[in-house]
């Protein structure tokens, strides 16, 4: 991470955020030895809970991201894209939730900290939607670097994704470095905060007209073929 520091963001907030963002890192690394898992979110705002759904979160992501390898083979039936595809959408619906749920538990947290006469001015996204991106940079960064130590690879192959992960890191510390000024926008009243919510539609069947407008499937008749 860049050793940036914004002027205004609150020490405990500062390191509430890095603590976050590392754990993004560390578990990418570790959800590729072992089966991956995130720690369950307590019920309160605090900083536990706020890492807890951070990683909850960027757990839909490193799921997304290998079901969404699958789904690109061409060897295999389609119904097994067709089950991924299913799949991809749980874990979308999944990841917006927590998102908004991030958003909520930062905006707790930051409460203390908040003017009451804050500038009625807005962000483009929500610090949740921010740390999903940082979320999804510490997948590329790992899967950027092991092309970078493959031995199947020509060296033409391995000095361009050499060049693209260190573009990646530059991206992901500049990206974690706005989180941070955000905060510190917030804190000084230049911006006021707030849960975005997304309203996802496709996969509720009251919302989406494919699904509430499709014919019931007609059962069989007992005793008969």
């Amino acid at each position: 991470m860049s050793s940036r520091t914004v002027a205004g963001i609150p020490a405990d907030m500062e390191a509430i955020l890095g603590s976050c963002f590392e754990a993004q890192t560390e578990a990418t690394a570790r959800w590729h030895a072992e089966t991956p898992s995130a720690p369950d979110a307590g019920g309160e705002a605090s900083p536990e809970t706020l890492q807890a759904l951070v990683l909850q979160q960027h757990l839909m992501n490193f799921s997304l991201w290998h079901v969404e390898d699958v789904a690109r083979r061409r060897d295999v039936d389609d119904t097994v894209i067709a089950e991924c595809k299913r799949e991809i959408d749980g874990y979308n619906q999944r990841r917006n939730d927590l998102m908004e749920k991030v958003d909520a538990c930062l905006l707790a947290l930051l409460a203390p900290y908040l003017p009451a006469d804050a500038a009625p001015r807005h962000n483009t996204e929500s610090l949740g939607m921010a740390i999903d991106r940082l979320s999804i940079l510490s997948l590329k960064i790992f899967h950027m670097h092991e092309q970078t130590v493959r031995t199947d690879a020509d060296p033409e192959h391995i000095g361009r994704c050499r060049e693209k992960l260190a573009v990646l890191h530059e991206q992901r510390d500049d990206l974690a470095w706005a989180v941070h000024e955000l905060v510190g926008d917030f804190v000084a009243g230049r911006k006021r905060p707030k849960v975005y919510f997304q309203f996802k539609m496709y996969n509720d069947p009251s919302l989406n007209p494919e699904l509430y407008a499709a014919a019931p499937v007609a059962q069989p008749v007992s005793g008969k073929e």
